[in-house]
């Protein structure tokens, strides 16, 4: 069947959903295939829940209301693209080791002051998210904001090619998913398709003049608009504070976010570069970025009990590591205590970068520190102010046992490790 005609039916439909837990009333559902799953035997369970068609790639599975195609992922990304040209609307990519989701929220806060915006929900930001989030976008959105992760390279290339942005900006370059990448080269190069796509169809990128890898990366091009510290770039952000939410100067007019750490001074710079190219008026930018407020464990500020708690435990890279670490270093509070997870995907440079991280710990001295998963467990420390667990259980009875009072925080760890579990303890 051609696109044309899936198409046809898309458009009959009012969503598109590829997950009979929360299927919508007459939406398409996309039978995809994981590792552990077969989404063609869930074809019909859609329909009987609402759905009005289902896709399916087994011929077993052909039948009234199940249109049959070769693959049934190729056909949702094949869709998405050619909904993202019939509707002709400017899109904007963002990629990068760290902030990525922040910085599209941000993006998004800004944009919307003006702009009917579609973005990315959460971080749906791979080979099955991007088409689903183009596949959101209507006639009245005006503007969309598409954040794309990547673990290997040519995924970035993949999902430029489904997307088809006319912007782009990459948040950083890190030690993320070096696993899958080799080498923080091999970072720089994935992400860096994110470029070379803008590049070779002509289009805008967004240079953080901060980072001197994106300024290299983007050398001998010449549609870019620039923005951070230097007096000659386009938009000029001065950062006043850190202690503890970012502060920063845009037009003369001071910012104060409910942002902690200086990291995201680069994460709120962007949003208002891109604000200032897209001329959102300077008076709703301040607005936007002074009214956002961080969720899901990324960079939030709390209280328990009596303990005030930096909660940053979304994710954790050797890169986002040593910034947290460095931002807590700096902060000016007493009775200071680190919560700190393993870093995963980091393959064979697991064991350097963990050992890095506890040299730095112990060279600089923060506070009590305690340590948990098997990768810091391993470590060599000497530091009486640092405490290692395998797991998180093994670090439950000592909290259970000393409970921390009238301290300062930082949780920072992988998703995997699932340290928010430790505000139940506090």
């Amino acid at each position: 069947m051609k696109i044309e005609d899936i198409y046809t039916y898309y458009l009959q439909c009012s969503a598109v959903c590829t997950d009979t837990r929360s299927i919508e009333k007459d939406c398409l559902f996309f039978a995809l295939k994981g590792d552990n799953f077969n989404g063609n035997t869930f074809a019909q369970g859609a329909l009987t829940k609402g759905a009005k068609l289902s896709i399916v790639d087994e011929k077993a599975h052909e039948g009234d209301n199940c249109i049959l195609v070769e693959n049934v992922l190729e056909t949702l990304q094949e869709l998405a693209t050619y909904h993202r040209n019939q509707l002709l609307i400017p899109i904007i990519a963002l990629t990068g080791s760290n902030g990525k989701t922040t910085t599209k929220e941000l993006i998004n806060a800004v944009l919307s002051k003006k702009f009917k915006t579609t973005a990315t929900v959460g971080n749906l930001n791979n080979h099955i998210g991007v088409p689903l989030t183009l596949l959101r976008m209507t006639d009245k959105t005006d503007i969309a904001i598409i954040e794309m992760g990547a673990n290997h390279t040519k995924e970035i290339e993949q999902l430029c090619n489904i997307a088809q942005p006319d912007y782009g900006l990459i948040t950083n370059f890190g030690k993320a998913h070096i696993e899958g990448f080799g080498s923080v080269e091999g970072v720089i190069r994935a992400k860096s398709e994110l470029y070379e796509y803008l590049k070779s169809h002509q289009k805008t990128i967004f240079v953080n003049e901060n980072d001197e890898i994106q300024v290299k990366q983007t050398l001998n091009y010449d549609n870019l608009y620039h923005f951070g510290l230097i007096t000659s770039v386009d938009t000029i952000l001065e950062l006043v504070s850190s202690q503890p939410y970012v502060v920063l100067k845009y037009n003369d007019i001071t910012i104060e976010s409910k942002l902690t750490g200086m990291y995201n001074y680069n994460n709120i710079a962007v949003a208002i570069g891109v604000g200032s190219y897209f001329k959102v008026d300077p008076d709703d930018i301040v607005e936007a970025i002074k009214d956002y407020t961080p969720t899901n464990n990324r960079s939030q500020l709390m209280e328990k009990g009596d303990n005030t708690i930096i909660m940053d435990a979304y994710n954790a890279n050797p890169t986002s590591m040593m910034a947290a670490l460095e931002n807590f270093k700096q902060l000016d509070r007493n009775n200071k205590m680190l919560f700190l997870g393993d870093m995963f995907e980091l393959g064979s440079s697991a064991e350097m970068e963990h050992q890095h991280i506890v040299d730095y710990l112990e060279e600089i001295l923060i506070g009590d520190t305690f340590l948990v998963g098997k990768n810091f467990f391993k470590t060599k420390s000497n530091g009486a102010n640092i405490q290692k667990f395998e797991t998180f259980d093994d670090l439950k009875v000592q909290l259970l046992k000393n409970p921390p009072k009238q301290k300062f925080i930082l949780i920072k760890g992988s998703r995997g490790m699932a340290l928010e579990r430790i505000l139940e303890l506090l």
